[in-house]
């Protein structure tokens, strides 16, 4: 009965560590979120009072939505947003379809030279988008496009540019090989018996089971765009074309070259505007959870 009772203490004692250690991972996670969030509520000067004690975590004092008013008034925020979203939202859509279907001719057909492709793809996830930027920039500056006023060449300054580099991507390929390898492939041989072509059995088998891993390639894909901020600076000047990213910096010159007339730096519009472009990836995450872990529990990485 001792004994019982003191491997029942330690399971306790166990289980208490574990969630005390994740509950303080979480704080460490989340003040931040929850001081940017209450801050965007709080006058400036309320903001500087309050930082130096838990009152900054705390939605007290003057509590309006001035500040997120005053910010659209300071930038065009509301076009920065649209932006994101459109370039963020195409470019998943355009990739998830583009992605999949990589990864299903590598996964589930069958060609020479298979392997020896999705080597070289794999590959390519150990370069740096660094060491491409610069060359890439003097493909797309020269590259043609059907524009108003006719063929016209060069990309720099449009959404287009901000697009198609980046609808492929290695990593989602090899997430959707990963995954449609791990289906049972009778369901191919099957679907093939029946006279079904390779596209019909991608878009009719494969794709209704495969919901964990598009949602896990959306998110990562969608993460990735929407905090886009090294090429965007590089081949945009723009303002009709800045993402939200580029737009902070633009929105952090005017804020900042207005400190002589309002006499402190408006701290509150700024995390009004960081928690505009913070809440839609939070929306994001937790719509798709649920499939994301699942992807990520079951799909593993299997030969």
């Amino acid at each position: 009965m001792n004994t019982h009772l003191t491997l029942k203490q330690q399971r306790i004692l166990g289980l208490s560590i574990r969630y005390g250690l994740m509950i303080l991972l979480a704080i460490i996670f989340v003040f931040p979120v929850v001081f940017m969030i209450v801050s965007s509520l709080k006058p400036s000067l309320q903001i500087l009072r309050d930082s130096s004690s838990l009152l900054a975590f705390l939605p007290v004092g003057n509590i309006s939505f001035d500040n997120y008013f005053k910010a659209f008034q300071r930038a065009p925020i509301g076009l920065f947003i649209s932006n994101s979203l459109m370039i963020t939202l195409v470019t998943m859509a355009l990739g998830l379809f583009v992605n999949s279907l990589a990864g299903f001719a590598l996964a589930c057909m069958r060609w020479k030279g298979q392997q020896v492709v999705l080597a070289v793809i794999i590959s390519t996830l150990i370069l740096p988008f660094e060491t491409i930027a610069i060359p890439l920039l003097m493909v797309v500056s020269k590259l043609p496009w059907f524009g108003s006023d006719g063929l016209t060449y060069g990309w720099l300054n449009s959404y287009q540019v901000q697009i198609i580099p980046f609808v492929v991507d290695a990593f989602s390929i090899f997430l959707f090989v990963q995954f449609f390898k791990s289906q049972p492939y009778e369901l191919i041989e099957a679907a093939r018996i029946d006279g079904a072509g390779w596209f019909r059995i991608y878009a009719q088998v494969i794709v209704p089971i495969s919901g964990p891993v598009f949602a896990t390639a959306a998110i990562l894909r969608g993460l990735f765009m929407w905090n886009q901020y090294l090429w965007p600076s590089m081949v945009i000047q723009s303002t009709q074309f800045r993402p939200v990213m580029v737009g902070l910096g633009y929105f952090w010159q005017l804020t900042s070259s207005n400190v002589a007339g309002e006499g402190v730096l408006p701290w509150g519009e700024l995390m009004a505007y960081l928690t505009m472009i913070t809440v839609p990836v939070i929306i994001l995450f937790v719509v798709l959870q649920r499939a994301f872990v699942e992807s990520i529990a079951t799909t593993g990485i299997k030969g």
